[in-house]
């Protein structure tokens, strides 16, 4: 079981189950099943993450636009992915990018990718995202960092990914005390690797550390070299069906 650091976090739930993240399904061309699935779930489906090509493109994609126009009329999500790149990333080129996912898109908020999560990067990551959100009315930004970053990123984004990683680190994580003064709305785990006979742990689990937001899939990094993200889970319709259900703990 994973280490709990406070009490309050199981006390503050809000009684209900968490919802769906999805990161990004591979392009329509190669995944249009995938993209489909995703607009017929009954499941809450808060957001999900549009990666054309390494961004928007250099163009407005017409299988892209159809997927995304489907998803904004069924009242999904879409954030356009930025790669921030660790605080790399030039301010000026990302904010064209943001620029070109609103205008071709129309999303609804940006996914900041490879987010810092070190305090000496916490200003640079504050201009970024009051710079792009300023594009967009009322936009929704999740800072994909994949572990606890320092506490004062909690004040700049919507929500946090403080985990994303294999199933093997996942059920023995451990959550930052600062977390439990927060709602679990502001929280997300990305975990792949999640075998079928363990989905309900997994969902006690994010529960357990007060995470709003999910996602697992039995797909694998294979050491690194393939993106778990990039298709649907193999037991999609049995991870949905057990969102929002209660899992005995």
């Amino acid at each position: 079981m994973p280490y709990l650091t406070s009490a309050l976090r199981g006390a503050t739930g809000t009684g209900t189950g968490p919802g769906v993240g999805a990161p990004g399904p591979a392009h329509p061309l190669l995944a249009a099943e995938d993209w489909h699935a995703l607009t017929r779930t009954a499941a809450p489906l808060h957001w999900v993450v549009l990666d054309v090509a390494g961004g928007p493109g250099d163009r407005p994609d017409p299988q892209c636009l159809d997927v995304v126009g489907r998803l904004t009329n069924a009242g999904v999500r879409v954030l356009g992915h930025l790669d921030l790149d660790r605080g790399r990333g030039d301010l000026p080129a990302l904010l064209d990018q943001a620029r070109r996912y609103r205008d071709w898109y129309r999303v609804g908020g940006f996914y900041l990718g490879r987010c810092p999560v070190d305090h000496s990067s916490l200003r640079a990551v504050r201009r970024t995202v009051s710079s792009v959100r300023a594009l967009l009315e009322d936009p929704h930004v999740v800072l994909g960092q994949g572990r606890h970053p320092h506490p004062g990123y909690a004040a700049v984004a919507d929500q946090l990914v403080t985990f994303a990683g294999p199933w093997c680190d996942y059920r023995w994580s451990q959550v930052a005390e600062w977390t439990a003064e927060h709602p679990p709305e502001r929280f997300c785990h990305l975990v792949h690797g999640v075998p079928r006979s363990h989905l309900d742990e997994a969902l006690r689990i994010a529960r357990w550390q007060g995470a709003g937001t999910i996602w697992f899939t039995d797909r694998t990094d294979r050491a690194g070299v393939a993106d778990p993200w990039e298709g649907m889970p193999g037991y999609w319709d049995e991870f949905v069906s057990r969102i929002g259900t209660g899992v005995s703990e």
